[in-house]
């Protein structure tokens, strides 16, 4: 099972849950006190449709999507707010998404137990810094939020294509091309950052445009790199969900699934950003 791409799904208590080792999982109650039933009691019971993950306090891939909904829609509610309602601060209110994004997906990472009302808090904090970046790059490449936002739906939809259809697995070794990749583009994206903080390199993409292969940009190469990341990242994720669905997680982890795909869905639009960027740099 390719659990542990993502790390907001390699929590123990998730882990622990999509696996099936956690007997609550599966709904199982204790019936205090009543440890005898007469044969009417037993045949009612018998005679009542069996409970589904619903009635039983269990993952459904419903429960998924419509955390996912909600979160995803918190991420539009924050970025409308430096896109349309504040324009005028969408640089501060961008930097403040950034740092509290960062903050708040940390903490929802690494907490035991997912809480709702901090996954949404990281959406609309999210949503802040994309509107900001968004509304920031608009202004020099119209229309690049509509490419972008289109690039993202499609990888997303085609990607849950493959592998609803089984052509797309997280196997074993593709798991270790994958890990070996990211954390190569980790290390380039540090570099590239402290290069530029630093004041190394002037250009506002470091390294990404600095140098080409073959005619080609190194920033077209490492975007497209890097959204074949994102899409990979999008197969763990689905792999992640299905099997907590299979095993009857608790429900409550519809919310860890809900923010493992938000977070994916940000790190791919941004992907996105970046490489329309480039290509259009020289208009």
């Amino acid at each position: 099972m390719a659990l542990g791409g993502n790390p907001v799904f390699n929590g123990k208590n998730f882990r622990t849950a999509a696996r099936g080792d956690n007997p609550a999982a599966y709904g199982s109650t204790v019936l205090a006190g009543q440890t005898v039933m007469n044969q009417q009691q037993l045949e009612h019971l018998y005679n009542q449709p069996s409970a589904g993950p619903a009635e039983t306090g269990r993952m459904t891939f419903d429960d998924v999507i419509v955390k996912t909904i909600a979160t995803i829609g918190m991420v539009l509610v924050g970025a409308a707010i430096p896109a349309f309602l504040l324009p005028g601060l969408a640089p501060l209110l961008m930097i403040v998404g950034l740092i509290g994004g960062f903050v708040l997906g940390l903490v929802n990472s690494f907490k035991r137990e997912p809480v709702p009302a901090l996954i949404l808090a990281y959406g609309a904090l999210e949503g802040l810094f994309l509107g900001g970046l968004t509304m920031f790059l608009e202004r020099m490449f119209p229309n690049i939020a509509m490419q972008a936002l289109l690039g993202t739906l499609s990888v997303f939809a085609v990607t849950l294509l493959l592998f609803k259809s089984g052509k797309v697995r997280a196997t074993p070794k593709a798991m270790k091309t994958f890990m070996i990749a990211l954390i190569g583009y980790a290390l380039f994206s540090l570099v590239n950052l402290g290069l530029m903080v630093f004041g190394v390199s002037n250009d506002p993409w470091g390294l990404r445009t600095g140098f080409e292969i073959m005619g080609i940009p190194l920033g077209v190469l490492i975007g497209v790199l890097a959204i074949g990341l994102a899409a990979f990242a999008l197969v763990i994720d689905f792999t992640s969900i299905s099997e907590g669905v299979r095993n009857g997680a608790p429900r409550k982890y519809s919310w860890t699934a809900a923010f493992g795909l938000t977070v994916t869905l940000v790190w791919l639009y941004v992907e996105f950003l970046r490489l329309i960027a480039i290509l259009r740099g020289d208009e």
